[in-house]
């Protein structure tokens, strides 16, 4: 018995941790502008039980200029950068051939989510050498010869207020882009109090990059951004494979410009075609009602197990509380996007906990009715129906996981809300089904010992 009571007391500490986790004001780590740590948990909702930002994006090659794959390729750049921004049940998908549609659940900063998305986020890494007062261009703009071909390709010409290399007019050297690169984070100098961009680049670039920098040692490099400048340092030494973007960024410029750069640029420039609020489609009083609807659900199920299976039934109401607290944390610690079919997941989950605690005590059931002893009857209930719980829960998460990575071609994202919540109930269960439920009821029966010999009917037999 020193086992279940031990296990005992790692479920009361884990039901106390899930109770503060799920509780509205309970808050998780976050990092402040001014490189301090605060708590910040929070349940993210749905575009359809809390609203957000719809966004209407088009093309602004002409007709011809491109093709379909290299529209659906941005559409996967633009699902990187909303997933980059937490949205985890965002939806992106393709609207004829030259528009991409993207609905934001939960965003209010409408405008800086635009700018995200959209944004092309050309990086260029640009040759200033014996270019005077170099130091002193941040925040110009310029012509490389790398945007010089990209308004050839859309037919447009450069406009006349970038700079040009004032020896020869010509665009400036571009001497690598963003899509060299292999990684890029927002970090924080605590000496600085600033946020800057590490970069990593990608190994046959690298071996570019640090020819050109050894070459230019004490000659002036322009990082650019779209045109920008965002500063021009001297190189001091032969740069490899890992540097750092160094621009007085605030925390939100480096995670959005770090985002954008990993996501890519975009291969199709896009522009704004529309962009408007939503609201909750499904409306506060439809989120209460199923809510509501769930939660009798669930008391109706707690219900006939304790009429029916009597004490088992106890410990396995137990168990299912103890099961959904499990779920409303994990929710909240991956985070997991709520939405009405991940919702529906979590509901589904509920009915496969019970139903293994059903195989358990109907295996028990037959063990007692056999003569059995009731310290032996548990046994055999919970081993022999293990294999039964064990495979019939997998071979769903098999399911679920084949739904998942469906879900991840964009516009289907609502699949794999449904997925995941699903999945995670399963996987709790295996834990809830054959750990929770086998601790509270062989210690109700360690308890109750002397009635539950004499009265086999509080067994459910």
């Amino acid at each position: 018995m020193a086992r279940h009571y031990r296990w005992l007391a790692v479920i009361v500490l884990l039901v106390a941790f899930c109770v503060w986790v799920s509780l509205p004001g309970t808050t998780g780590l976050d990092w402040n502008n001014d490189g301090t740590l605060d708590l910040v948990v929070e349940q993210k909702l749905g575009l359809d039980l809390v609203g957000g930002v719809r966004v209407l994006l088009e093309a602004q090659l002409p007709p011809g200029s491109f093709t379909a794959e290299d529209l659906q390729r941005a559409a996967d750049n633009v699902n990187k950068r909303v997933n980059g921004l937490g949205l985890t049940e965002a939806t992106v998908q393709v609207q004829g051939d030259r528009r991409i549609l993207v609905e934001l659940p939960g965003v209010t900063d409408k405008k800086q989510a635009v700018n995200t998305i959209k944004a092309t986020a050309l990086l260029e890494f640009v040759d200033f050498a014996g270019i005077p007062g170099a130091g002193n261009l941040d925040d110009a703009r310029i012509l490389t010869d790398e945007q010089d071909q990209l308004l050839k390709a859309r037919g447009e010409q450069a406009s006349g207020d970038l700079l040009r290399r004032p020896d020869n007019g010509q665009p400036f050297s571009t001497i690598l882009t963003g899509a060299d690169l292999k990684s890029a984070s927002a970090q924080f100098d605590a000496q600085t109090s600033g946020f800057f961009i590490a970069v990593e680049l990608s190994d046959a670039a690298a071996a570019t990059f640090s020819q050109f920098t050894g070459a230019r040692i004490g000659q002036p490099m322009a990082i650019v951004l779209d045109s920008t400048v965002l500063s021009a340092p001297i190189i001091q030494s032969q740069l490899g494979a890992s540097f750092i973007i160094e621009g007085q960024f605030t925390q939100d410029e480096a995670n959005s410009l770090a985002l954008q750069l990993r996501s890519g640029a975009l291969p199709i420039p896009m522009r704004e075609e529309a962009a408007s609020d939503v609201g909750a489609t499904l409306g506060q009083e439809s989120v209460n009602l199923s809510i509501r609807a769930g939660v009798i659900g669930v008391l109706v199920v707690l219900t006939f197990m304790m009429l029916y299976y009597r004490v088992p039934g106890t410990a396995a109401a137990l168990a299912l509380i103890v099961f959904a607290l499990l779920n409303f944390a994990a929710y909240k610690l991956i985070p997991v996007t709520l939405t009405l079919p991940a919702i529906t997941g979590f509901l589904i989950s509920i009915g496969t906990a019970v139903d293994g605690n059903i195989l358990i005590f109907e295996r028990m059931k037959e063990e007692l009715r056999a003569g059995k002893p009731l310290g032996m009857a548990l046994d055999l209930g919970f081993n022999r129906a293990w294999g039964s719980i064990r495979d019939s829960n997998i071979s769903t998460i098999i399911i679920c996981s084949v739904l998942f990575f469906f879900g991840q071609t964009p516009g289907a994202s609502v699949v794999s809300g449904f997925a995941i919540t699903l999945i995670l109930g399963l996987l709790i269960n295996l834990f809830t089904a054959v750990i929770v439920t086998r601790t509270f009821l062989y210690l109700l029966a360690s308890w109750l010992q002397k009635p539950l010999s004499e009265k086999k009917w509080l067994l459910g037999a």
